[in-house]
């Protein structure tokens, strides 16, 4: 009996990790279906992306709508269509900077999820809803963090954290009538490969500052710089996720998506120096608090991408268990590879690229981080 093909929908189009993970997907899969959920505003910039990349418009259809809004925003028609055909939903839609509207966040990273629970309940030949989610639903936990962990009294830095730790639990709560899959990233950089990102945000605010400065003025790093900081490259997230949501026995666990081996937040800024050829960072001497105090000023955290929440992020003790996806992943060659051996390839597409001194606009809100 011929295997039946894959019929995918897509959330999140054409932001960041949505635009990667579709890419991967249908390079792997040359026979599955690709719908993709993208918002009214920006439909015709999905449309260029797709004619563009030279997609067969016969497996991939746009349709404009909102995971926020009843019926996920479709015609009855459309929604109809979805229902009766999708086998696999990858729900990666949401909003991570904190300069956006309130409830904004909230609806998108909340609401929007129950409304994909709600599509997916009404999906007859459904195999599989994945979920992306962060590994920073921990919020302010340290120590070891275990992928069968969510509810621990935790506190949370920011509402990002909070409203996805909140979607999380209705994921969690779904399990018992859905085949529920949860990915959690760390800090996602740009592809190992070629270096690519969109946007820049978190750590690349300090990788472009630390490229920008004289060469005869050493970077000083906020805190004593020895926290685990945990990277991930953007092809590896999109391969580990596409490699794992196929495999029957994934279904209601949840993956941590981390480098297994993290580097401290002063041994990653000491490598990018030498790639980048500027002065190492000097430790020690900027006290954290007083940093962290100034990115709080309302119209500095509006104005940059996420650089407050980064920088708690480097001077937090968290380590992130991943031993379901090293399970996952063991007979395939999916790996996350070590900074060192792309490093140069970040350095060398930033100094190309002219996003440098971007600023959010309406399809970056939702870029995650």
């Amino acid at each position: 009996m011929a295997k039946k093909r894959r019929d995918i929908f897509i959330t999140g189009f054409p932001t960041f990790v949505a635009r990667e993970f579709f890419q991967t997907a249908y390079q792997k899969e040359d026979k599955a279906i690709f719908r993709l959920l993208v918002r009214p505003e920006v439909v015709d910039q999905a449309n260029r992306i797709i004619d563009k990349g030279d997609f067969d418009r016969k497996r991939v259809f746009i349709y404009s709508g909102d995971v926020v809004s009843i019926d996920l925003g479709l015609s009855g028609t459309e929604y109809l269509e979805i229902v009766a055909n999708v086998t696999d939903i990858y729900h990666i839609a949401t909003i991570w900077w904190l300069g956006a509207d309130r409830e904004r966040v909230r609806n998108v990273n909340v609401l929007g999820v129950r409304n994909i629970i709600d599509a997916a309940v009404e999906m007859k030949k459904l195999k599989r809803l994945n979920h992306f989610s962060t590994a920073f639903v921990s919020g302010e936990r340290t120590g070891v963090i275990m992928e069968s962990e969510l509810q621990n009294g935790q506190r949370f830095r920011n509402r990002y954290e909070r409203t996805k730790y909140e979607a999380e639990l209705m994921m969690q709560e779904s399990m018992q009538r859905l085949p529920i899959s949860i990915y959690r990233p760390t800090i996602i950089i740009g592809d190992s490969k070629t270096g690519v990102i969109d946007k820049v945000a978190g750590p690349y605010y300090v990788i472009t500052a630390m490229m920008q400065m004289p060469a005869n003025l050493p970077v000083v790093m906020p805190g004593k710089g020895n926290k685990p900081l945990n990277l991930v490259p953007i092809d590896f997230v999109c391969e580990a996720m596409h490699t794992i949501s196929k495999q029957t026995q994934s279904v209601g666990k949840t993956f941590h998506l981390c480098d297994p081996n993290p580097l401290s937040s002063h041994g990653v800024f000491k490598l990018i120096a030498s790639a980048a050829g500027v002065p190492s960072p000097v430790g020690k001497r900027l006290p954290f608090g007083l940093t962290n105090a100034v990115l709080k000023l309302p119209f500095l955290e509006k104005a940059m991408r996420n650089p407050r929440q980064f920088l708690e992020e480097v001077n937090q003790l968290t380590i992130y268990n991943c031993i379901n996806t090293m399970e996952s992943l063991s007979e395939s060659q999916v790996r996350c590879p070590p900074l060192k051996d792309y490093v140069g390839t970040l350095i060398n597409y930033l100094r190309r690229s002219e996003h440098m001194s971007s600023v959010p606009d309406t399809v970056a809100d939702d870029i995650l981080g």
